[in-house]
Protein backbone atom coordinates (compact mmCIF):
# COMPACT_ATOMS: atom_id res chain seq x y z
CA UNK A 1 0.00 0.00 0.00
CA UNK A 2 0.78 3.32 -0.94
CA UNK A 3 3.06 5.16 1.67
CA UNK A 4 1.47 8.34 1.24
CA UNK A 5 -1.94 7.89 0.39
CA UNK A 6 -4.41 8.16 3.49
CA UNK A 7 -5.91 5.27 5.19
CA UNK A 8 -9.75 5.31 5.42
CA UNK A 9 -10.88 3.57 8.49
CA UNK A 10 -14.52 2.45 9.05
CA UNK A 11 -15.44 2.17 12.81
CA UNK A 12 -18.23 -0.35 13.85
CA UNK A 13 -19.67 0.26 17.45
CA UNK A 14 -19.95 3.59 18.67
CA UNK A 15 -20.67 2.81 22.51
CA UNK A 16 -18.37 4.16 25.10
CA UNK A 17 -14.86 2.41 23.67
CA UNK A 18 -16.21 2.82 19.77
CA UNK A 19 -16.55 6.87 20.33
CA UNK A 20 -12.98 7.11 21.79
CA UNK A 21 -11.43 5.00 19.14
CA UNK A 22 -12.95 7.17 16.67
CA UNK A 23 -12.00 10.36 17.98
CA UNK A 24 -8.40 9.04 18.29
CA UNK A 25 -9.16 8.35 14.72
CA UNK A 26 -10.41 11.26 13.30
CA UNK A 27 -8.47 13.44 15.60
CA UNK A 28 -4.82 11.41 16.24
CA UNK A 29 -3.24 9.17 13.45
CA UNK A 30 -1.29 11.15 11.51
CA UNK A 31 -2.12 9.44 7.47
CA UNK A 32 -5.43 8.32 8.26
CA UNK A 33 -9.23 9.63 8.49
CA UNK A 34 -12.27 8.05 9.80
CA UNK A 35 -14.61 7.91 7.07
CA UNK A 36 -17.46 5.70 8.26
CA UNK A 37 -19.27 4.56 11.14
CA UNK A 38 -21.50 1.98 11.70
CA UNK A 39 -23.51 0.89 14.27
CA UNK A 40 -26.94 -0.89 15.16
CA UNK A 41 -28.32 1.00 17.70
CA UNK A 42 -30.77 4.24 16.57
CA UNK A 43 -29.20 6.99 16.57
CA UNK A 44 -25.50 5.92 17.84
CA UNK A 45 -24.00 6.08 14.68
CA UNK A 46 -25.35 9.90 13.66
CA UNK A 47 -24.51 11.20 17.28
CA UNK A 48 -20.83 10.05 16.59
CA UNK A 49 -20.55 11.29 13.02
CA UNK A 50 -21.77 14.47 13.53
CA UNK A 51 -19.30 14.94 16.67
CA UNK A 52 -16.27 14.13 14.60
CA UNK A 53 -16.97 15.36 11.14
CA UNK A 54 -17.58 11.73 9.20
CA UNK A 55 -19.81 11.81 6.38
CA UNK A 56 -21.02 8.01 6.04
CA UNK A 57 -23.19 6.49 8.65
CA UNK A 58 -24.14 2.95 8.50
CA UNK A 59 -27.09 0.99 10.69
CA UNK A 60 -25.87 -2.58 9.18
CA UNK A 61 -21.99 -2.85 9.92
CA UNK A 62 -22.33 -5.06 6.33
CA UNK A 63 -23.33 -2.15 4.65
CA UNK A 64 -20.00 -0.36 5.82
CA UNK A 65 -17.27 -3.26 5.12
CA UNK A 66 -19.41 -3.35 1.84
CA UNK A 67 -18.13 0.31 1.31
CA UNK A 68 -15.57 0.08 -1.38
CA UNK A 69 -13.90 3.61 -0.39
CA UNK A 70 -12.77 1.90 3.08
CA UNK A 71 -9.20 0.36 3.55
CA UNK A 72 -9.49 -0.84 7.25
CA UNK A 73 -12.36 -1.44 9.56
CA UNK A 74 -12.18 -0.73 13.91
CA UNK A 75 -14.56 -3.01 15.83
CA UNK A 76 -15.49 -1.94 18.94
CA UNK A 77 -18.53 -3.63 18.60
CA UNK A 78 -19.98 -6.03 21.71
CA UNK A 79 -17.55 -8.70 22.07
CA UNK A 80 -19.96 -11.72 20.92
CA UNK A 81 -19.90 -10.25 18.01
CA UNK A 82 -16.05 -9.64 17.68
CA UNK A 83 -15.57 -13.55 16.05
CA UNK A 84 -17.89 -13.19 12.92
CA UNK A 85 -17.22 -9.31 12.15
CA UNK A 86 -13.65 -9.81 12.37
CA UNK A 87 -14.18 -12.96 9.42
CA UNK A 88 -16.66 -10.36 7.61
CA UNK A 89 -14.39 -7.97 7.34
CA UNK A 90 -11.60 -9.94 6.10
CA UNK A 91 -13.30 -11.43 3.37
CA UNK A 92 -14.48 -8.15 2.63
CA UNK A 93 -10.58 -7.12 2.16
CA UNK A 94 -10.36 -4.85 5.13
CA UNK A 95 -8.24 -5.41 7.79
CA UNK A 96 -8.96 -5.50 10.96
CA UNK A 97 -7.97 -3.88 14.24
CA UNK A 98 -10.16 -5.98 17.00
CA UNK A 99 -11.17 -5.39 20.87
CA UNK A 100 -10.46 -7.53 23.00
CA UNK A 101 -11.78 -10.41 23.29
CA UNK A 102 -11.09 -11.31 19.56
CA UNK A 103 -13.31 -14.39 20.12
CA UNK A 104 -14.95 -16.31 23.54
CA UNK A 105 -14.49 -19.53 21.94
CA UNK A 106 -10.93 -21.13 20.46
CA UNK A 107 -13.25 -22.52 17.32
CA UNK A 108 -13.99 -18.74 16.79
CA UNK A 109 -10.26 -17.40 17.08
CA UNK A 110 -9.09 -20.00 14.66
CA UNK A 111 -11.52 -18.94 12.13
CA UNK A 112 -10.88 -15.43 12.47
CA UNK A 113 -7.51 -15.69 12.52
CA UNK A 114 -7.51 -18.35 9.19
CA UNK A 115 -9.89 -15.59 7.63
CA UNK A 116 -7.32 -12.74 7.83
CA UNK A 117 -4.22 -15.11 6.72
CA UNK A 118 -6.68 -16.01 3.73
CA UNK A 119 -7.22 -12.36 3.06
CA UNK A 120 -3.57 -11.35 3.14
CA UNK A 121 -5.15 -8.65 5.82
CA UNK A 122 -3.87 -7.01 8.86
CA UNK A 123 -5.15 -8.23 12.37
CA UNK A 124 -4.37 -6.55 15.47
CA UNK A 125 -6.33 -6.93 18.76
CA UNK A 126 -6.37 -4.23 21.11
CA UNK A 127 -4.68 -5.51 24.20
CA UNK A 128 -3.41 -2.01 24.75
CA UNK A 129 -0.64 -2.49 27.61
CA UNK A 130 1.75 -3.85 25.25
CA UNK A 131 1.85 -0.20 24.15
CA UNK A 132 1.49 1.12 27.73
CA UNK A 133 5.26 2.96 27.51
CA UNK A 134 6.05 0.81 31.31
CA UNK A 135 4.69 -2.37 30.12
CA UNK A 136 6.74 -2.17 26.46
CA UNK A 137 10.09 -0.72 28.08
CA UNK A 138 9.60 -3.87 31.00
CA UNK A 139 8.62 -6.56 27.89
CA UNK A 140 12.18 -5.05 26.41
CA UNK A 141 14.18 -5.36 29.42
CA UNK A 142 13.11 -9.30 30.18
CA UNK A 143 14.21 -9.90 26.18
CA UNK A 144 17.40 -8.00 26.73
CA UNK A 145 17.93 -10.33 30.09
CA UNK A 146 18.20 -7.41 32.43
CA UNK A 147 16.69 -9.50 35.14
CA UNK A 148 17.87 -12.85 34.16
CA UNK A 149 15.48 -15.76 34.02
CA UNK A 150 11.58 -14.55 34.96
CA UNK A 151 10.37 -16.41 37.95
CA UNK A 152 7.59 -15.06 39.34
CA UNK A 153 4.99 -12.52 37.27
CA UNK A 154 1.57 -10.89 38.41
CA UNK A 155 -0.88 -8.78 36.52
CA UNK A 156 -3.90 -7.30 37.65
CA UNK A 157 -6.67 -5.23 36.88
CA UNK A 158 -9.31 -3.15 39.51
CA UNK A 159 -12.28 -1.68 37.75
CA UNK A 160 -12.89 1.65 39.66
CA UNK A 161 -16.96 0.65 40.11
CA UNK A 162 -19.19 -2.47 39.56
CA UNK A 163 -21.55 -2.10 36.23
CA UNK A 164 -24.94 -3.43 35.96
CA UNK A 165 -23.78 -6.84 37.10
CA UNK A 166 -27.71 -8.59 35.73
CA UNK A 167 -26.79 -7.40 32.03
CA UNK A 168 -22.83 -8.72 32.28
CA UNK A 169 -22.56 -11.53 30.26
CA UNK A 170 -21.55 -15.04 31.33
CA UNK A 171 -17.74 -15.27 32.20
CA UNK A 172 -16.99 -11.55 31.69
CA UNK A 173 -14.31 -11.78 34.04
CA UNK A 174 -11.91 -14.02 32.54
CA UNK A 175 -12.83 -13.38 28.73
CA UNK A 176 -13.38 -9.53 28.42
CA UNK A 177 -11.22 -8.36 31.90
CA UNK A 178 -8.62 -10.86 32.99
CA UNK A 179 -8.11 -11.24 29.08
CA UNK A 180 -6.26 -8.39 29.16
CA UNK A 181 -3.62 -9.52 32.55
CA UNK A 182 -3.13 -13.35 30.23
CA UNK A 183 -1.62 -11.36 27.14
CA UNK A 184 0.22 -9.33 29.84
CA UNK A 185 1.67 -12.07 31.37
CA UNK A 186 2.81 -14.03 27.78
CA UNK A 187 3.82 -10.62 26.82
CA UNK A 188 6.09 -10.44 30.32
CA UNK A 189 7.59 -13.70 30.00
CA UNK A 190 8.06 -13.64 26.35
CA UNK A 191 8.49 -16.89 23.97
CA UNK A 192 6.95 -18.73 27.10
CA UNK A 193 3.31 -20.11 26.79
CA UNK A 194 1.09 -21.23 29.54
CA UNK A 195 0.52 -24.66 31.11
CA UNK A 196 -1.70 -24.75 33.40
CA UNK A 197 -4.45 -23.12 35.21
CA UNK A 198 -6.24 -23.01 38.87
CA UNK A 199 -8.82 -20.38 39.63
CA UNK A 200 -10.23 -19.25 42.99
CA UNK A 201 -13.20 -16.58 42.01
CA UNK A 202 -16.64 -15.54 43.48
CA UNK A 203 -19.36 -12.46 44.50
CA UNK A 204 -17.99 -10.48 47.03
CA UNK A 205 -19.45 -7.55 45.08
CA UNK A 206 -22.42 -8.25 44.04
CA UNK A 207 -23.36 -11.57 46.14
CA UNK A 208 -26.87 -11.91 44.91
CA UNK A 209 -25.99 -12.78 41.41
CA UNK A 210 -23.31 -15.63 41.70
CA UNK A 211 -25.98 -18.14 41.63
CA UNK A 212 -26.22 -16.60 37.91
CA UNK A 213 -23.33 -17.12 37.37
CA UNK A 214 -21.81 -14.12 37.77
CA UNK A 215 -18.08 -13.30 38.95
CA UNK A 216 -16.79 -10.17 39.98
CA UNK A 217 -13.46 -11.48 42.06
CA UNK A 218 -10.56 -14.09 41.11
CA UNK A 219 -7.15 -14.85 41.47
CA UNK A 220 -5.56 -16.73 39.01
CA UNK A 221 -2.46 -18.76 39.00
CA UNK A 222 -0.50 -19.63 35.72
CA UNK A 223 2.48 -22.26 35.60
CA UNK A 224 4.82 -21.48 32.35
CA UNK A 225 6.54 -23.64 30.09
CA UNK A 226 9.54 -22.34 31.24
CA UNK A 227 9.02 -22.89 34.93
CA UNK A 228 7.65 -18.96 35.44
CA UNK A 229 4.80 -19.19 38.07
CA UNK A 230 2.39 -16.21 37.93
CA UNK A 231 -0.91 -14.64 39.15
CA UNK A 232 -3.14 -12.86 37.64
CA UNK A 233 -6.24 -10.87 39.55
CA UNK A 234 -9.54 -9.04 39.18
CA UNK A 235 -12.01 -7.23 41.42
CA UNK A 236 -15.07 -4.84 39.61
CA UNK A 237 -14.77 -2.08 42.33
CA UNK A 238 -11.40 -0.85 43.46
CA UNK A 239 -12.91 2.62 45.34
CA UNK A 240 -9.78 4.40 45.25
CA UNK A 241 -9.85 4.41 41.06
CA UNK A 242 -9.23 2.37 38.37
CA UNK A 243 -5.64 -0.17 38.89
CA UNK A 244 -3.77 -1.67 36.15
CA UNK A 245 -0.37 -3.00 37.55
CA UNK A 246 2.23 -5.79 36.44
CA UNK A 247 5.67 -7.17 38.35
CA UNK A 248 8.36 -9.73 36.69
CA UNK A 249 11.04 -10.85 38.96
CA UNK A 250 13.70 -12.83 37.79
CA UNK A 251 17.06 -14.45 38.83
CA UNK A 252 18.92 -11.32 38.29
CA UNK A 253 15.98 -8.40 39.08
CA UNK A 254 12.75 -7.08 39.16
CA UNK A 255 10.55 -5.05 36.94
CA UNK A 256 7.00 -3.27 38.27
CA UNK A 257 4.82 -0.96 36.04
CA UNK A 258 1.86 0.50 36.68
CA UNK A 259 0.29 3.53 38.39
CA UNK A 260 -3.17 4.31 39.54
CA UNK A 261 -2.24 8.25 40.14
CA UNK A 262 -3.47 11.13 37.98
CA UNK A 263 0.26 13.10 38.16
CA UNK A 264 2.83 12.65 40.34
CA UNK A 265 1.43 15.52 42.43
CA UNK A 266 1.40 14.53 46.27
CA UNK A 267 -0.82 16.88 49.10
CA UNK A 268 1.46 17.11 52.39
CA UNK A 269 -1.89 18.19 54.48
CA UNK A 270 -2.99 18.02 57.91
CA UNK A 271 -5.02 14.90 57.69
CA UNK A 272 -2.37 13.37 55.98
CA UNK A 273 -0.90 12.84 52.20
CA UNK A 274 -2.88 12.83 49.03
CA UNK A 275 -3.11 12.00 45.64
CA UNK A 276 -5.99 12.33 42.98
CA UNK A 277 -6.23 9.18 41.38
CA UNK A 278 -7.77 7.83 37.47
CA UNK A 279 -11.32 6.42 37.23
CA UNK A 280 -11.34 5.75 33.71
CA UNK A 281 -9.28 3.21 31.42
CA UNK A 282 -9.20 5.75 28.47
CA UNK A 283 -7.90 8.12 30.93
CA UNK A 284 -4.99 5.91 32.40
CA UNK A 285 -4.32 4.34 29.48
CA UNK A 286 -5.02 7.13 26.75
CA UNK A 287 -1.68 7.39 25.26
CA UNK A 288 -1.25 3.61 24.87
CA UNK A 289 -5.23 3.30 23.26
CA UNK A 290 -3.68 6.07 20.70
CA UNK A 291 -0.20 4.31 20.02
CA UNK A 292 -1.92 1.15 19.41
CA UNK A 293 -4.26 2.49 16.70
CA UNK A 294 -1.47 4.66 15.13
CA UNK A 295 0.72 1.20 15.62
CA UNK A 296 -2.08 -0.50 13.42
CA UNK A 297 -2.17 2.17 10.69
CA UNK A 298 1.35 1.85 10.61
CA UNK A 299 1.24 -1.98 9.82
CA UNK A 300 -1.98 -1.91 7.24
CA UNK A 301 0.93 0.01 5.00
CA UNK A 302 4.00 -2.10 6.05
CA UNK A 303 2.55 -5.40 5.84
CA UNK A 304 4.30 -6.18 9.31
CA UNK A 305 2.22 -8.12 11.92
CA UNK A 306 1.32 -6.05 14.30
CA UNK A 307 2.50 -6.52 18.13
CA UNK A 308 -0.62 -7.84 18.92
CA UNK A 309 -1.86 -10.37 16.76
CA UNK A 310 -4.79 -12.73 16.38
CA UNK A 311 -2.47 -15.78 17.35
CA UNK A 312 -2.02 -13.73 20.51
CA UNK A 313 -5.63 -13.47 20.95
CA UNK A 314 -5.66 -17.25 20.90
CA UNK A 315 -3.15 -17.83 23.62
CA UNK A 316 -4.69 -15.24 25.66
CA UNK A 317 -8.37 -16.87 25.18
CA UNK A 318 -7.13 -20.40 25.26
CA UNK A 319 -6.12 -19.52 29.05
CA UNK A 320 -8.99 -17.50 29.71
CA UNK A 321 -11.16 -21.17 28.58
CA UNK A 322 -8.89 -23.12 30.64
CA UNK A 323 -10.08 -20.92 33.39
CA UNK A 324 -13.80 -21.30 32.92
CA UNK A 325 -13.25 -24.86 33.27
CA UNK A 326 -10.77 -24.53 36.29
CA UNK A 327 -13.68 -22.69 38.62
CA UNK A 328 -16.21 -25.09 37.24
CA UNK A 329 -14.19 -28.14 38.64
CA UNK A 330 -12.85 -26.51 41.08
CA UNK A 331 -8.79 -28.07 40.26
CA UNK A 332 -6.27 -27.09 37.95
CA UNK A 333 -6.52 -27.89 34.41
CA UNK A 334 -4.41 -27.80 31.47
CA UNK A 335 -4.10 -25.01 28.65
CA UNK A 336 -5.97 -26.39 25.51
CA UNK A 337 -2.52 -26.43 23.24
CA UNK A 338 -0.33 -26.72 25.84
CA UNK A 339 3.02 -28.54 24.60
CA UNK A 340 4.96 -29.10 28.31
Amino acid sequence: MSTSRIIRLGLIGAGRMGSFHGLTAARHIPGACLAAIADPTPGQAARLAAELDVQKVYADPQQLLDDPDIDAVLIAAPARSHAELVISAARAGKSVYCEKPMAITLDEADRAIAAAADARVTLQVGFNRRFARSFRTAHLDVVAGRIGTPQLLRSLTRDPALNNPAASPQWVIFLETLIHDFDTLRYLNPGAEAVEVFVMADALIAPAYKDKGFLDTAVVTIRFDNGAIATAEANFQAVYGYDVRGEVFGSAGMLTMGNVNDSDLLRYLANGVQADTQRMDTDLLRDAYVAELNHFVSCVRSGEKPLASGEDARAALAIARACIESFQLGKPVRVQGAHS
